[in-house]
């Protein structure tokens, strides 16, 4: 398959890690629930993961299809305001709000 299209997400967080099985077309990933989030991979994306930087690529030859599952990765934990934890896009930059703490700093 030559992948025309890419998708780069980053998992910011302590334990968050991905995996990839069957040649691409399953993808686990552990994101601080319970159990293990499953997602089957529709037949023109691949997924590969890097487990030394935390990174996942949705690589394909449909641009809608390959954004449109890394969108649906990124639903699982989207990246949270106060800690900046989640999944992110690899060129995405969470502007992280003041805490309690900073506001009663204030007064």
């Amino acid at each position: 398959m030559d992948a025309k299209f890419f998708r780069f997400l980053k998992l910011v967080g302590t334990g968050y890690k991905a995996r990839a099985e069957a040649g691409g077309r399953l993808l686990y990933l552990k994101l601080g629930y319970s159990h293990e989030v499953e997602l089957t991979v529709p037949p023109s994306v691949r997924v590969f993961c890097f487990k030394t930087d935390n990174k996942i690529v949705c690589a394909g030859i449909d641009k809608e299809r390959t954004h449109q599952f890394a969108a649906s990765i990124r639903s699982c934990k989207p990246p949270e305001v106060y800690k900046g934890k989640g999944i992110l896009y690899a060129d995405e930059v969470i502007k992280l709000k003041a805490g309690k703490k900073a506001k009663l700093a204030k007064k």
